[in-house]
């Protein structure tokens, strides 16, 4: 039987749901939570620093908190007894951190290529970052020429469009409990066949890998990758000293 959800975990959960709640709360008042907590790639007008920790806690929609909140629950409650609070608060929030770090640093990449473009095509960088700044007051703000022109409205896109969910963080605690447990077993809801995790969780970081690399789907992906990086270097780390001092 599955012990009481530990301290740090069960607080990570109630946190996560207070902020999806308080989203929905200050929606009706059209204010939305997301464009202020979520994380902007840092060159954005729209970036604060404190994005960087409050986009852990941000969701997109149900489907999204749902799917993280038990991730976090069925894995985290695990790594939590494994480890100890303190530990996994940190492994959670660095992995978390990695996940930030990567997403922005391919996104960098990305950005410097459509920034090359549009100044090719004679599109001055300033109409973009204006047009970035208009959209923190509420709406899609852009102009003909941003919109007639591919790269300059992509350009917009990664500046207008907040990072959210604790996605990196959880990729974080599946690669962790991957390294602890590698021949517990896993299954999927719509592929009922147990498979243990150190096959499991390595065929969902290749599926991550090659759905980021050909940029499948509204998804963060490299974020994920890089919370699952912190992770199994973090607890490949401890596992080390882990009955040693303990």
């Amino acid at each position: 039987m599955r012990q009481s959800i530990p301290p740090i975990t069960k607080n990570l959960l109630i946190i996560n749901g207070l902020f999806f709640l308080a989203t929905f709360v200050f929606s009706t008042k059209g204010i939305d939570l997301r464009v202020i907590l979520g994380a902007f790639y840092p060159e954005s007008p729209n970036f604060k620093f404190w994005q960087i920790l409050t986009h852990m806690f941000m969701h997109a929609d149900f489907s999204h908190i749902l799917f993280n909140m038990f991730a976090l629950w069925m894995f985290g409650s695990v790594v939590e007894q494994t480890f100890g609070p303190k530990k996994f608060l940190t492994l959670y929030l660095l992995a978390g951190l990695g996940g930030f770090i990567l997403f922005n640093a391919v996104n960098y990449f990305q950005i410097e290529q459509l920034k090359d473009a549009v100044q090719t095509q004679g599109i001055g960088f300033s109409q973009i970052y204006e047009a970035a700044k208009l959209n923190m007051q509420g709406g899609y703000h852009t102009n003909s020429i941003i919109q007639n022109n591919q790269a300059a409205s992509e350009l917009l896109t990664n500046y207008v469009t907040p990072m959210v969910g604790a996605s990196g963080a959880i990729y974080g605690l599946l690669l962790a409990f991957a390294v602890l447990y590698p021949d517990e077993k896993l299954m999927l809801i719509f592929f009922p066949v147990p498979v243990k995790a150190k096959y499991f969780i390595p065929i969902m970081v290749l599926i991550e890998f090659y759905m980021g690399y050909q940029n499948i789907g509204n998804v963060a992906h490299f974020a994920h990758l890089g919370g699952g990086l912190i992770g199994f270097l973090l607890t490949r780390h401890w596992k080390k000293n882990l009955y040693r001092w303990n």
